[in-house]
């Protein structure tokens, strides 16, 4: 059975999906990680793709240019989490993980990398200190994420407030280092500048030659990537800008084409996307 494709709200999602259906083989599909693919949960260690996720993926890939996942977990990590690897159909996915600072292609299985940038060392090594200096804000903690460090505050008792304290501090130790601080869903990242995804997506839909873009993500570091899709729509690249819903990022779901409830509308879109190409 074919599935009900969902229609965009907006005149330029709809010429971008109606692009994308038009020629499936010119289109770069792109997706976040987590929120997305992967539902949030309290310790990102636990997170992996929703179920059915691989399998649309892999109905969907076959038909398009390409399909990459965008995201600022380590490539390899994403990967692993996704379950990605060796998966029939999906022989030409490509990871830019790190915000295209690094990058795993399915058709090698190897990472390609960046040197890292000497700031994310000092701050890993001054953050555990600079936060028991901060206040005390039991259930925050540190994630290590290789080219980057990450605050959480989602198991603080009161999440919000431990946010918003943190920010400044921390945007402060960011600037000290030479890295920006990049606020999500109850996390704070300290990364290097210029690495974001709205860069990683507009270099790799340019390597690839795309005639249209279709971008799915849940969260304020997507932003970047939303951007970008609407710099290609304006340069006359069709675009479709997805929100994998969630009431935290009112910013993302005012500026999609179309939104779906989180991981699971995802799939279900990605799904009649497939059966969608198939049936044109």
């Amino acid at each position: 059975m074919v599935s009900s494709l969902p229609h965009p709200t907006t005149s330029a999602g709809r010429d971008g999906l109606a692009a994308l259906l038009a020629r499936p083989a010119k289109a770069v599909v792109a997706l976040d990680f987590d929120g997305t693919l992967a539902e949030i949960v309290p310790d990102p260690e636990r997170a992996r793709a929703h179920p059915g996720a691989v399998e649309a993926l892999a109905a969907l890939a076959p038909q398009v240019a390409s399909i990459a996942v965008v995201t600022g977990r380590p490539a390899g990590v994403a990967v692993r989490y996704g379950g990605f690897a060796g998966v029939p159909g999906l022989e030409h996915l490509v990871v830019l993980g790190h915000y295209g600072a690094e990058r795993w292609d399915a058709v090698t299985g190897t990472v390609q990398a960046a040197a890292p940038h000497p700031g994310v060392a000092a701050v890993r090594a001054e953050l555990p200190g600079f936060l028991d200096r901060a206040g005390a804000w039991p259930g925050v903690w540190i994630e290590e994420k290789g080219r980057a460090v990450a605050v959480h505050t989602r198991r603080a008792l009161d999440p919000e407030r431990a946010f918003e304290a943190l920010k400044g501090p921390l945007g402060d130790l960011a600037t000290h280092h030479g890295l920006v601080l990049e606020p999500g869903r109850m996390v704070l990242e300290l990364r290097p500048p210029g690495m974001d995804k709205g860069v990683a997506l507009a270099e790799y839909v340019r390597e690839v030659g795309a005639g249209s873009v279709l971008y799915a993500g849940d969260d304020l570091g997507d932003l970047p990537a939303f951007a970008a899709v609407e710099k290609l729509r304006s340069d006359g690249t069709p675009g479709l800008l997805v929100c994998s819903g969630s009431t935290e990022v009112p910013e993302l779901t005012d500026r999609a084409d179309l939104a779906v409830p989180g991981p699971p509308g995802v799939v279900d879109f990605l799904t009649a996307l497939a059966d969608a190409v198939r049936g044109a």
